[in-house]
């Protein structure tokens, strides 16, 4: 039993050798496909729908008809730098709402 133990341990290379030039290039090949795909179909697709939404808060204004991120509907009454004032409910009650929690605009004032 320890013959075949010292038979395969002699067998076995003690160290694989690097891979050099073209093999190297070979083996990293696969992790730049992978980066390359995991832009395109992930990062890519995600800052172009976050530019529309920001293109889509810098337009707001009086009178747009939004809904928040909460599902809550309003309409907006005024725009601070920061944050929209929007009346919501037959009461006009009326609640500051952070810029960021806009999801989508259901009527814009103009199309009224």
């Amino acid at each position: 039993m320890t013959k075949l133990l010292v038979l395969l341990a002699q067998a076995a290379p003690a160290t694989p050798a690097a891979p050099t030039g073209a093999a190297a290039l070979m083996q990293l090949a696969p992790l730049v496909l992978m980066f390359a795909a995991m832009y395109f179909l992930l990062i890519a697709p995600q800052r172009k729908k976050q530019k529309q939404h920001e293109k889509m808060l810098t337009e707001l204004k009086s009178g747009d008809e939004v809904v928040t991120t909460g599902g809550i509907y309003g309409t907006i009454t005024s725009v601070k730098e920061d944050r929209f004032v929007v009346r919501i409910g037959d009461n006009n009650a009326k609640v500051e709402v952070g810029k960021g929690f806009i999801s989508a605009v259901v009527k814009k004032a103009d199309a009224a």
